[in-house]
């Protein structure tokens, strides 16, 4: 059965179509994978800052072969959906989190007209949660390494390389280039100066996102009801650890939102991390991440 759907994915990853998103002031260059069979639902895939659309072709594949249509995309100036040079973006964090999550949102309901509607947040990707207003028919919610982190928040062993990030050469280079060069500076990816800066105020304050409310920021519901919210993160998480996490899921108390704790020794993998976390390495996880049946291993996150 695994080999089977193995083979119908890599189909269905082949028969992907490239499409365009509206969004506010900007294109978005999306693609969709449609279900197999009938569709259960349709899932949009907020992806994590930094992270192109095109890393989540194996997870989309993967969920199609099981009867979910599923939409990616690439925020604006960045992946696909860069048009101009890097240094020449005016896009900020909050475009990502808030515009471009809504019309992303906005284009799945008219791919997908009827049907219940998913959405899955990696990191950034579950950020833009509390500041969108979602539809009936959305009923599932699930973020994965979404947290409301500090830099102290990190373990020792990698405090280094988010000092580094935060204080010392990602300010300097990206004042410098116009743009943060993450590529050169092998902090990851090339980003927007202002998708950068407005990141680093999040995270180098203990109020995270607060002093952008009502600024680039609409005012936050952390009163979701009518849907069901799990807040997830790989136990092995130093990006985003999970107690930034669980930071994050109290602000959803009123929501009921669950939290759970993805430890990869329960899957029989050597780690899951931030980014890897949906790899196509790590899909032993996946189906217990969008709570989908799964013959061969009973639930192994824990609360």
């Amino acid at each position: 059965m695994q080999r089977k759907n193995a083979r119908k994915a890599r189909v269905l990853e082949q028969a992907a179509q490239t499409i365009t998103i509206p969004a506010d002031g900007a294109t978005l260059i999306g693609t969709w994978y449609p279900a197999s069979d009938a569709p259960r639902a349709s899932l949009l895939l907020h992806g994590a800052t930094g992270v192109p659309q095109r890393f989540y072709r194996h997870f989309a594949a993967w969920a199609s072969a099981r009867g979910i249509n599923v939409l990616t995309y690439d925020y604006r100036d960045f992946g696909a959906s860069q048009t101009r040079p890097m240094r020449e973006s005016q896009a900020n964090f909050a475009d990502w989190a808030v515009h471009d999550q809504t019309a992303a949102l906005d284009t799945l309901a008219k791919l997908a007209p009827t049907g219940p509607l998913w959405v899955l947040g990696h990191s950034l990707g579950g950020l833009g949660l509390p500041f969108q207003n979602l539809p009936d028919r959305v009923t599932r919610i699930t973020t994965i390494g979404a947290g409301i982190g500090h830099y102290t928040d990190h373990p020792w062993s990698y405090r280094p390389k988010v000092l580094a990030f935060w204080f010392a050469l990602g300010p300097v280079a990206t004042a410098l280039a116009g743009y943060m060069p993450g590529k050169r500076l092998s902090l990851g990816a090339d980003l927007p100066a202002g998708v950068y800066w407005q990141w680093r105020r999040w995270c180098t304050r203990r109020d995270f996102y607060a002093s952008d409310i009502g600024v680039t920021l609409p005012e936050p519901n952390y009163s979701i009801e009518g849907k069901d919210i799990r807040i997830c993160v790989a136990a092995d998480d130093v990006v985003v650890p999970p107690v930034a996490v669980r930071r994050y899921a109290e602000v959803f108390a009123s929501s009921d939102a669950e939290f759970r704790i993805f430890d990869p020794a329960n899957y029989g993998l050597p780690a899951l991390k931030h980014i890897e976390a949906l790899s196509k390495e790590s899909a032993p996880v996946w189906a217990d991440l969008l709570d989908l049946p799964q013959p061969d291993l009973t639930c192994k996150a824990r609360p």
